[in-house]
């Protein structure tokens, strides 16, 4: 596990000023780059990296740091913040005061505060030759235990998110063969865009209770450590064991609910192409202002721009590489968003999934969808759409503990594919759920409306639409 210790100050930490902070370990410790000169590393005289120092991230959205650290009593969470994220090594003893004494550092020299508050000091630490680090693992830093199906990350914060150093933890579990296992205390929580992460590669979010054992945070399952890896303990069946913790009546968030929309775009691939404006045009929509921000990891620091999304995505396309980020809106109105985009046979795809939190007296604004749903047709080149109501945090954050799951609402065909499917043949293939009509008559989207957000048996609906389509796009 690294000790992280966060640096938030009012001014850019320069050259000198990180000098300055990393002689919290004295002058016989020495620096070396790491992660092609994003992160600094504090090392002893044998190499052997003891704190490792994230390039500052400057958050110009109000509201961003708190919504990973929580609010601060001593910090404005309006006004613009650099973020500077100190980990300490696990496996040495003095590792978390030295990242306290760095971060500390930085603090006394720019103002600021740190997270967490009791951690900051500017004391010099003394880190003897003879304590034990370990052999360096390969890799990016951050990996606490490394074997040949799995890459074990210790987590510790209230809520982890898929940060930069997190995010290339990943990519090389993903790269190499290996799952991801994330491993937390239970009162940890994820945020959105991790939790899509986790989702949708080999990965688990590993749960580690003092009472209970191991359990998987988003299944529940039991989980035992077994050939290098973490594996569901089976019953007699066959089925997951689930864990006695993950099935306790909620404790917070009765009532809340998310709006959760599950778009696919496909653009022509021309050099006039601005990616963006149907995630745009949601938000608008949905909430009534833009988004607020973008990134390509979390915390967010880049103000909402389509052109300069647009500009990396190109910038990777080139490389043959996709783009992920994460987008998200003002703090009074929780909502965030992650999009992945690809250059296929078809075009430039856009994969987008947006969550909105909704408080216990709030009505989540299913209304406006079928409006929605003709607006991403007829000006942003939509595929399909799939909106989806579940109980659940407001705040976007995953517990780990049971959520119901989710019911959908609607799903909408594009005009592109309602034309290659054929209009009428799709109008008319189930009987009992005929969809609406949306757009101009010569090239209109169909929109299926599959329940109010209370119903389960609208999955039997969204089954049976996803089934024909399915079907007849497959070659006979």
């Amino acid at each position: 596990m690294t000790h992280d210790v966060i640096a938030l100050t009012p001014a850019m930490p320069d050259t000198k000023t990180l000098l300055a902070a990393l002689h919290a370990g004295g002058p016989d410790l020495r620096v070396n780059g790491a992660a092609g000169g994003a992160v600094a590393e504090l090392c002893r005289a044998d190499g052997r990296p003891l704190v490792s120092i994230e390039a500052p991230r400057f958050l110009q959205l109000p509201g961003e740091a708190a919504r990973l650290l929580g609010r601060m009593t001593d910090m404005d969470p309006a006004a613009p913040v650099w973020w500077t994220e100190v980990r300490g090594a696990s496996a040495i003893k003095e590792a978390r005061r030295l990242a306290g004494s760095v971060a500390g550092r930085l603090t006394a020299l720019l103002g600021g505060t740190t997270w967490p508050r009791e951690a900051a000091h500017t004391d010099v630490v003394t880190v003897l030759e003879t304590d034990h680090v370990g052999q360096a693992l390969p890799g990016p830093t951050g990996i606490d235990i490394l074997t040949g199906k799995a890459a074990l990350v210790i987590h510790d914060r209230p809520i982890a998110a898929a940060t930069t150093w997190l995010t290339d933890v990943i990519r090389f579990s993903t790269g190499t063969g290996r799952e991801l296992h994330l491993l937390t205390p239970p009162s940890t929580r994820l945020t959105f865009p991790l939790r899509a992460l986790l989702d949708h590669m080999p990965g688990r979010w590993v749960v580690q209770d003092p009472e209970h054992g191991y359990r998987d945070g988003l299944t529940g399952s039991e989980l035992a450590w077994s050939d290098g890896h973490f594996t569901p303990i089976v019953e007699g069946e066959g089925r997951p064991r689930i864990a006695l913790p993950f099935q306790r009546p909620r404790a917070d968030g009765v009532g809340e609910r998310q709006l959760v929309l599950s778009l696919r775009t496909i653009h022509p691939a021309t050099d006039q192409l601005v990616l963006g404006g149907a995630l745009e045009c949601a938000w608008q929509v949905l909430t009534g202002a833009a988004p607020a921000g973008w990134s390509t990891a979390e915390p967010v620091n880049l103000p909402w721009s389509r052109s300069q999304l647009t500009a990396l995505a190109r910038d990777r396309a080139r490389s043959s590489l996709p783009t992920w980020l994460v987008v998200v809106g003002a703090p009074e109105r929780p909502a965030i968003a992650t999009t992945r985009i690809v250059h296929t046979h078809a075009g430039i795809e856009e994969h987008i999934t947006l969550a909105l939190g909704h408080a216990a007296d709030q009505r989540p604004p299913v209304d406006v969808l079928p409006t929605l749903a003709e607006a991403l047709a007829d000006r942003h080149n939509l595929a399909t759409m799939v909106t989806e109501l579940r109980p659940a945090r407001a705040d976007l954050t995953a517990p780990a503990h049971h959520e119901p799951a989710s019911t959908p609402i609607s799903f909408t065909l594009g005009p592109h594919a309602t034309a290659d499917l054929g209009f009428d043949r799709t109008r008319r293939a189930l009987a009992d759920l005929a969809p609406v009509q949306l757009g101009p008559t010569a090239r209109p989207a169909l929109y299926f409306a599959l329940g109010d957000g209370t119903d389960p048996s609208a999955w039997q609906r969204l089954h049976r639409v996803s089934a024909y389509v399915n079907a007849s796009r497959s070659p006979a």
